[in-house]
C-alpha cells in the first residue's frame, strides 16, 4: 500500500437533537472523539452530542455513531461527496 497517496476521508456530522435520549454511546464510543454535549437540552430534557470545538474536520466517517445510536439521532455524510450532483 501507497501510504502517501493514502486519504483518511473527512465527515460531517449531522445530530437530530429532538432524538436524542442521552444515552452517551456515541460520545463514548467515536473513535475519534469529535463529540460533546451540548449545554443546553432538547424539549425531553436530554443534553445532546455536537461536534467539540476544534474537531470540526476530525470526523473520519467510520459511521460507528450512525450503527451505535439505538435512536437513530446521529449520522455522518462524506464532505467530497456533498459537492457532487448528479447532471441531467
Amino acid at each position: 500500500m501507497d501510504l502517501a497517496s493514502a486519504q483518511v476521508p473527512v465527515g460531517r456530522v449531522h445530530i437530530i437533537a429532538e432524538r436524542c435520549k442521552q444515552c452517551n454511546f456515541c460520545i463514548t464510543y467515536c473513535p475519534t472523539q469529535v463529540l460533546e454535549y451540548a449545554e443546553e437540552t432538547n424539549v425531553k430534557g436530554y443534553h445532546f452530542p455536537i461536534v467539540a470545538a476544534g474537531k470540526e474536520n476530525s470526523c473520519v466517517h467510520c459511521k460507528f455513531c450512525d450503527l451505535i445510536c439505538p435512536e437513530l439521532a446521529i449520522f455522518t455524510t462524506d464532505i467530497s461527496e456533498e459537492g457532487e450532483t448528479s447532471a441531467g
